[in-house]
């Protein structure tokens, strides 16, 4: 099945890009790679994942929010590529951030939302390197961020 074919299966879809909230580029493709901003977890101009994970936020609602995160990274790639996603080789890097109290260590499990997806979507090419790190707070007070790395053809 291709990638759209996958989302589609999951009940999902690949939203276009959103417009950067500040003076910066969603994405740039450089040499073979594409670097994408930090994505949060805002679908179709709204979230329903605001506030800290381990708080006002379970984990799996943490999860959620990462899922939406990488369905916007996948937004970002499918602009570049225009829908070509036999240019993808692969995802290289996930980057995670988690607005959590100082306490809270279960990261991994949080952004394992995005990386789940990324896997379901692309197969073997989603399989990538990532970080997972806590944040006193993140944009407009959202519970995730992601940021990613592929390589393209």
């Amino acid at each position: 099945m291709s990638v759209v074919e996958n989302i589609k299966a999951l009940g999902l879809s690949i939203p276009d890009v959103a417009p950067p909230a500040a003076n910066y580029t969603p994405f740039i493709e450089h040499n073979g790679l594409l670097f994408i901003s930090g994505q949060i977890p805002m679908i179709g101009g709204k979230t329903d994942y605001m506030g800290k994970v381990g708080d006002a936020l379970t984990i799996e609602q943490g999860q959620m929010a990462a899922r939406d995160c990488a369905l916007n990274i996948l937004g970002a790639v499918n602009r570049v590529i225009e829908g070509d996603w036999d240019r993808v080789i692969r995802c290289i890097k996930l980057g995670g951030f988690v607005n959590c109290h100082p306490d809270f260590n279960d990261h991994p499990k949080v952004i394992n939302g995005a990386s789940d997806l990324m896997v379901a979507a692309l197969g073997d090419r989603g399989v990538h390197t990532r970080f997972a790190v806590g944040a006193p707070s993140l944009p407009l007070g959202v519970a995730v961020e992601v940021e990613a790395l592929f390589a393209l053809k």
